[in-house]
């Protein structure tokens, strides 16, 4: 069995796509899927399950959340050892003279093309910087996420591709959570 964390990207953000956190670990064991826990109202979920197919996974997860509650939610899935290997290679880490409360790592459903990847760039007028790395974004947006150039939105729009992003700190948090599984 492997412990998995679905991410859903806009749920209970700003008032919209409410669904609550008990409703959305029910759909989790209605599928069969073990030790599910859910991290703050705003989509993660971890469980454990036998099914190695992450798409599969998401897209069960996704129609079963639009046939309960009327939303289309993107839902992107990692798998424990994968989260661990996304945090421990943020390359903003080297930086000590940066502030790590600013960093923020985006999700994405699949890995871009390298043709829009070079479209992006590691820096903005505003000293953001970001660093793609396959299907991960990493982030440093020194004056906060909320004013930001290079955000979810614009990492959607140029990439073409699903993305849900999280805090440095929900980040750490929820590797402590995998850890604290086993």
């Amino acid at each position: 069995m492997k412990t998995y964390i679905a991410m859903l990207r806009g749920i209970n953000v700003g008032g919209k796509h409410k669904i609550k956190m008990d409703a959305l670990e029910k759909i989790f064991y209605d599928f069969g899927y073990n030790n599910v826990q859910s991290y703050i109202q705003s989509g993660n979920v971890f469980f454990d399950t036998d099914e190695i197919n992450k798409k599969k996974l998401e897209n069960n997860l996704k129609n079963k959340i639009f046939y309960l509650f009327g939303y289309n939610v993107p839902v992107i899935i990692k798998d424990a050892f994968g989260l661990k290997k996304i945090i421990r290679n943020n390359p903003f880490l080297k930086n000590k003279e940066i502030d790590p409360a600013h960093f923020h790592v985006t999700f994405l459903s699949a890995i871009p093309t390298l043709e829009l990847v070079q479209r992006i760039p590691k820096r903005t007028i505003n000293n953001e910087e970001c660093e793609i790395i396959k299907d991960i974004i990493y982030s440093y947006c020194p004056n906060g996420y909320g004013v930001a150039k290079i955000n979810n939105m614009y990492f959607e729009s140029k990439l073409k591709i699903i993305a849900t992003t999280r805090n440095w700190k929900t980040c750490n948090e929820l590797l402590k959570i995998v850890d604290n599984k086993k």
